[in-house]
């Protein structure tokens, strides 16, 4: 997997966020504030919550998904995303608490991403298929980017 540096624009606060997340994804999350880019601008999560991380993580291949793939071009736009936490912490300020989770996010060409899925839903069943060699190529196509996303 190449790790590339590879900007990817922010998601502007003109419209809330809860209206961005119905509007895009067809799903209703109590939540408010920013995109989580700074302190500043962190995700506020409602207090009630039994499942604080798997909320988070929701949240943030959300905003992955618009960054890379729904606000972009198609022939820039990137598919396969996929993110894993690689660091978490409570930070007090101002007498209120936030989280810094990071993310590692992994995503490729969404044009290379179809070619391989069609490629591996043709070949995988044939015994002349080289999966080893289909699934180097796919780690080859693959860019790993790190983020940061501030919650309240």
């Amino acid at each position: 997997m190449q790790s590339r540096s590879i900007p990817f624009p922010q998601i502007s606060n003109t419209e809330p966020i809860r209206e961005v997340i119905k509007e895009a994804f067809d799903t209703d999350i109590e939540i408010s504030g920013g995109w989580g880019y700074s302190i500043s601008d962190a995700v506020i999560l409602p207090d009630n919550l039994n499942s604080v991380k798997q909320l988070q993580h929701t949240i943030a291949t959300m905003r992955a998904h618009l960054e890379m793939n729904l606000t972009l071009p198609p022939e820039n736009s990137y598919g396969g995303i996929n993110l894993n936490e690689i660091s978490r912490e409570n930070i007090r300020d101002n007498g209120i608490n936030y989280s810094k989770v990071s993310y590692r996010v992994s995503a490729m060409k969404e044009s290379d991403y179809k070619k391989f899925i069609d490629e591996y839903k043709d070949g995988s069943m044939r015994d002349d298929f080289d999966l080893e060699s289909h699934f180097n190529a796919r780690k080859e196509a693959t860019i790993n980017r790190d983020i940061v996303v501030w919650f309240k």
